[in-house]
């Protein structure tokens, strides 16, 4: 995306930044490293600017459930990072009776392409599981199959499984095989069953009995031009 007007992008880009700075300041941790991490009560927060083409990114933190980004990532194509927060379960399915999690955010509805999302792993990272709870622009879940006008096909429509309603989409990234649960809504909050999800997946034959490595929530963002803020008020996973 080009800027038009300088004057008004810079002055854009310089309230985000002192936004970010004051936050920064106030949080407990913060980073602009691109594979900054911080460990926090059994979790993982994670700036991960991992994509080719990335802007600047910094990311500050209050502990795994309340942390933030500010990104300014070019309007090109392909995802630039995946701030997250992660916690890690290392258990199989049949090992579980529930894992849980809830989540509350606020985001930019506009100026941006990116996916308010769970990465959950499983499997010794042989399958990823993402779970997109709300998306903005023109993200695509990943899929093997694709109609006339390039939009990825789903598998399943209206499913109702984990507390959601979702298409379900399945393909490849070229290592892992994924299965994108899109939400027929978008949502800035909820209470996710994630055993009930993966077992489901289980149930289609899709996988066995795997371990279910770690679970994964943040924001995959693939542009941000004029630098913008994606917070996360809360967030937790639990498992028995």
């Amino acid at each position: 995306m080009k800027k038009k007007r300088f004057g008004v992008s810079l002055i854009v880009a310089l309230a985000a930044v002192v936004t970010l700075t004051a936050n920064a300041f106030a949080a407990v941790w913060s980073t602009s490293e691109q594979y900054g991490n911080w460990t926090n009560s059994g979790y993982i927060v994670y700036n991960n600017i991992w994509g080719s083409g990335a802007g600047p990114q910094s990311m500050w933190a209050n502990s795994y459930s309340n942390w933030g980004v500010w990104a300014q990532h070019p309007g090109t194509g392909g995802i630039k990072s995946y701030p997250n927060s992660t916690k890690d379960v290392n258990k199989k399915l049949s090992a579980l009776s529930s894992v849980k999690s809830s989540f509350n955010v606020t985001v930019p509805t506009s100026g941006t392409d990116f996916v308010t999302a769970y990465d959950i792993w499983a499997g010794n990272y042989a399958y990823e599981i993402m779970l997109w709870m709300n998306h903005y622009g023109g993200v695509k879940p990943i899929s093997y199959n694709w109609d006339a006008q390039g939009n990825p096909v789903p598998v399943f429509k209206n499913v109702s499984v984990g507390g959601h309603t979702w298409n379900v989409y399945r393909g490849t990234n070229g290592h892992n095989e994924v299965f994108s649960f899109v939400r027929t809504s978008k949502t800035n909050s909820g209470t996710v069953d994630v055993l009930g999800v993966m077992n489901w997946i289980k149930a289609r034959g899709w996988y066995n009995d795997v371990v279910l490595d770690r679970v994964q929530f943040g924001f995959e963002i693939t542009s941000s031009p004029a630098g913008l803020n994606y917070t996360t008020n809360s967030f937790s996973v639990t498992s028995n």
